[in-house]
């Protein structure tokens, strides 16, 4: 029997996200963005999608005037991020 997929991180770029912060204590924007190639612009509404279903908390500060965003992945995300890989082992194992 297969599992549903979470739609959330079935989207390639959270899921990239997802896949980045679940083996760091935490990544700043730029970091993120660099590594995954994606626009400023997408890479922040889809950083708020994954904050909204609280999958990743976003902390907003300063490094000198510059501002600074970081994320780091949640236990809830942690968990979504298992259950998907799990849920994607159903498909390869049949």
């Amino acid at each position: 029997m297969f599992k549903d997929l979470d739609p959330l991180l079935h989207s390639q770029l959270r899921l990239g996200v997802m896949s980045i912060l679940i083996s760091v204590e935490q990544a700043e924007f730029t970091f993120l963005k660099e590594k995954t190639n994606a626009t400023a612009g997408n890479l922040s509404v889809q950083l708020d999608k994954l904050s909204e279903a609280g999958y990743i908390k976003i902390e907003k500060s300063f490094r000198g005037k510059k501002p600074l965003t970081s994320c780091k992945i949640t236990k809830g995300g942690v968990k979504a991020f298992e259950e998907y890989v799990n849920s994607l082992k159903s498909y390869i194992k049949k």
